[in-house]
């Protein structure tokens, strides 16, 4: 190809705010997929659990249709942090439905996937004709469903093995597995990439995911703790509540930081699993959202109770609550500060090393 050739594709794709990188890609669209999951599928079990508790259908219907839309929520949210024009992120929430139905369990994964392909065709023909209110949610709707039907049952059911593989293996091995999964997952919780996501994807439940929802508690409540000196209540809310991807500046700056709130996910992790069995069987998406708006918690309980509905448990035990309460937030806030205080005392954390900005 010829440099005059390479030059007006590099400018097309400038024009048309295409970037090929990690960054838009791996961190903001999966970001957004998360932020989709959650204003959908996560939300509408929330309010559908509340409902179906405190006697109220109305809540229950709600619900309901907040999480059918899940699919589409999840396109929307990427196309926006890929950048769309008004007329391709419309255009996207048909795209979302078909990858999503046709992905089954790994559907967020195929969304994903499907979604970019989609959203950068569509973006690549915007307004490059006087027809654009024809073309462009032509060339979005049609790219986007024709990868669906190619692409997502094969991506869905990739990314379903996958997913079944982790949570055969830790059934197998709990122990080794318990840690795994948990700092993998807390850590990506902490990273700016999204481990709701991931987990969404992977359709990360039953003991693994219970595994997750630790290694997230250990890194949010572990970090809100362990900088309650330097943050004091707001840092105990924004990142107890929020999330201790709050505190990635200050783990580039001094990574030694991280070392304790992943340490007590390798803890916690195995003893979920081994000791309590806590297991993640609400939306997987739960599974990597830690305690963030509780929605860990939710999670496994809202799982609870289906699980009392279909017959497989015959009931919430008081060993249930005390596992949920002691992995979730007691031992994240006692580990986290015990691993803190030994290295603030050889001089690996120093004084100001976790204020928040």
């Amino acid at each position: 190809m010829s440099d005059i050739k390479k030059h007006a594709i590099i400018s097309f794709l400038k024009r048309k705010n295409i970037v090929f990188s990690a960054k838009r890609y791996g961190i903001d669209a999966m970001g957004a997929m998360a932020q989709g999951l959650f204003a959908s599928l996560l939300i509408g079990t929330i309010i559908s659990t509340i409902g179906e508790q405190a006697g109220i259908p109305f809540l229950v219907t709600a619900g309901g249709y907040a999480k059918a839309v899940s699919g589409p929520a999840m396109a929307i949210s990427i196309g926006y942090a890929l950048q769309a024009p008004q007329l391709v992120l419309f255009s996207l929430l048909a795209v979302g439905q078909a990858a999503n139905e046709l992905g089954g369990a790994g559907g967020p994964l195929a969304v994903f996937i499907v979604t970019i392909f989609a959203a950068e065709f569509g973006k690549a023909v915007s307004k490059e004709t006087k027809i654009d209110i024809l073309v462009t949610p032509l060339v979005t709707i049609l790219v986007g469903v024709i990868l669906s039907m190619l692409w997502a049952p094969s991506i869905g059911k990739a990314a379903s093995a996958v997913g079944q593989l982790i949570m055969w293996a830790t059934e197998l091995q709990p122990f080794f597995m318990g840690i795994f999964v948990s700092v993998i997952v807390g850590i990506a919780l902490t990273l700016p990439i999204s481990s709701a996501a991931i987990c969404a994807a992977l359709n990360l439940t039953g003991l693994a995911g219970g595994a997750a929802v630790a290694g997230c508690c250990a890194q949010m409540v572990g970090f809100a703790v362990m900088s309650f000196k330097e943050n004091r209540w707001s840092g105990i809310v924004s990142q107890g509540l929020g999330t201790s991807m709050l505190q990635m500046g200050n783990i580039i700056k001094n990574p030694r930081i991280w070392i304790p709130p992943t340490l007590a996910s390798a803890i916690t992790g195995p003893i979920a699993t081994c000791i309590f069995s806590m297991k993640m069987n609400g939306p997987a998406v739960s599974s990597g959202m830690g305690t963030c708006g509780l929605v860990g918690q939710i999670g496994v309980y809202t799982g609870w109770v289906s699980d009392i509905v279909s017959g497989a448990k015959a009931g919430i035990t008081f060993m249930d609550w005390a596992g949920l309460i002691l992995i979730c937030f007691v031992l994240p806030a006692v580990l986290s500060v015990v691993f803190c205080q030994i290295l603030r005392k050889i001089g690996w954390i120093k004084e100001g090393d976790l204020k928040l900005d």
